[in-house]
């Protein structure tokens, strides 16, 4: 029996398919051949050919830097340093042609619409991301939350009605427009457990002080406006929530009919309350069709239950699903926190645990797709190339058409290229999580996605290998040889 590796192997190990299937129906898929497509073996350099000099000299020197450990886990520190001796706008300078120019469309609209119009010219979608969030003690005031909303409807304006916004999607932050104080209270003194009844699927908020059940309909009141009280809450908070959910419902109806709003998974203690408000949505306005999709991070043991009790709560209640899936990037802080509070470590034990859950979660969704393609959908978002190569065989074998909406692909804005653009030229559609706004605002987003994604960043070698060749290449045609 192959033992677990705490290592990343070299090279990707595959592993048997497991199609989880009802009591009714347990079918076991046989092992995929190890070569599952010629053209999806991301081995040629030729996807970077559309890049310009600049573009690939920048983008070696910036992978060249990300694969030293001690720069990215050090690099909100050094950046900081650096923007201290040479002042704000040097420091912006220094930013704007390098690690800004990788990793962001841009600081206005004008600049979004010409990096999403090259884009839009190598088949790839935009999937913009405002880049605000808060953790906890980072909360400022209901004003703060009110101008996060503002620029969450920008991003919903900016996104729509553009030559280049095809089924355009956005990502969304919950704790950009509701304290993460409240949703960790929410979260942890009310565990949410969703369960099923003989008449209704409801979600029950058990508090310190009593027990209350709630369903998805009181929720969706509250979006509304009525004034809903929820037992457990002091006034405030009640205040605060009801405030909270009044944001996401005008984001959500100012998005339905024009772009996917896709809400972000975040930490384990703020993920239930998440969950619960993401799904009140979706029995909202998911009702013809998938606006509103959840995230499921699937190094956690318990993603894999969860989406199969989303697909159970998307049955009783009517509405569509909408899936990003994702493996995770708060390993290291869900580890120390778990052990610090003496719970169980709520990360599986090594990669191929969390691999074997990714592509079990994938499997099962795309068998759901199979047969209800208008009322499921998903985005395998992930830099893994097996679980790619896993995602387009088996829609081949399951007859899901490469672009008809039902199943895409998603990557990092100046990450992966060379399985974004191969994927494009094969039909897939891709789209890339795209940050926009100025150096002070996407810096901090930046630098944390640099640490939650450093394993990434440090495994890029592929990607350099590739650019380099394509540099090469050029280079002898220069010289004639």
């Amino acid at each position: 029996m192959m033992m677990c590796s705490r290592l990343r192997p070299s090279l990707p190990h595959l592993l048997s398919w497991r199609l989880l299937g009802t009591t009714a129906s347990r079918t076991v898929v046989e092992k995929q051949p190890e070569v599952l497509s010629a053209t999806l073996a991301f081995e040629d350099p030729s996807a970077f050919r559309v890049k310009s000099w600049g573009e690939l000299l920048r983008a070696l020197g910036i992978f060249r830097l990300c694969s030293f450990p001690v720069l990215v886990n050090n690099s909100g520190k050094l950046m900081s340093i650096t923007r201290k001796l040479l002042g704000r706008r040097a420091f912006s300078f220094l930013l704007r042609p390098t690690v800004y120019a990788q990793f962001v469309a841009g600081e206005n609209e004008s600049e979004i619409s010409q990096s999403m119009e090259k884009m839009s010219l190598l088949g790839l979608r935009p999937m913009l991301a405002v880049p605000i969030e808060e953790d906890l003690g980072e909360s400022t005031g209901e004003k703060r939350y009110d101008d996060n909303m503002e620029a969450m409807l920008e991003c919903v304006r900016i996104s729509h009605g553009n030559a280049w916004s095809k089924d355009p999607m956005m990502q969304l932050k919950v704790t950009a427009l509701l304290s993460p104080e409240l949703e960790n209270h929410l979260g942890n003194s009310q565990a949410f457990e969703v369960k099923q009844y003989l008449n209704v699927v409801q979600v029950k908020l058990t508090t310190l002080i009593a027990q209350q059940p709630y369903d998805l309909n009181l929720l969706v009141r509250a979006m509304d406006g009525e004034q809903i009280n929820f037992p457990g809450l002091n006034e405030s908070e009640v205040t605060h929530f009801l405030c909270g959910l009044q944001r996401l419902n005008k984001i959500a109806e100012a998005s339905i009919n024009k772009v996917r709003v896709l809400v972000d998974a975040e930490y384990t203690y703020m993920n239930p309350a998440l969950s619960l408000v993401t799904m009140a949505m979706m029995k909202k306005f998911n009702k013809d069709g998938a606006w509103i999709w959840n995230t499921y991070q699937c190094y956690l043991k318990e993603s894999r239950s969860l989406l199969l009790e989303a697909l159970h709560l998307s049955n009783k209640e009517g509405f569509c699903l909408g899936v990003k899936l994702v493996r995770g990037a708060y390993m290291d802080k869900e580890r120390k926190l778990a052990e610090k509070e003496g719970r169980v470590d709520p990360i599986h034990k090594c990669w191929e645990d969390t691999n074997d859950s990714y592509n079990d979660s994938l499997n099962v969704m795309l068998e759901e797709i199979s047969k209800k393609p208008e009322r499921f959908r998903i985005i395998v978002a992930t830099h893994n190339e097996e679980s790619v190569r896993r995602a387009a065989e088996r829609m081949r074998e399951l007859g899901i058409d490469n672009d008809g909406g039902s199943v895409c692909f998603g990557q990092l804005l100046g990450m992966c290229d060379h399985v974004s653009l191969t994927l494009a030229k094969e039909g897939y559609a891709v789209y890339k999580s795209v940050p926009y706004g100025s150096v002070d605002d996407t810096l901090p987003y930046l630098v944390r996605r640099a640490q939650e994604n450093r394993t990434v960043l440090q495994g890029i070698r592929k990607e350099r290998d590739l650019l380099r060749k394509e540099l090469y290449r050029r280079l002898s045609l220069r010289r004639g040889t």
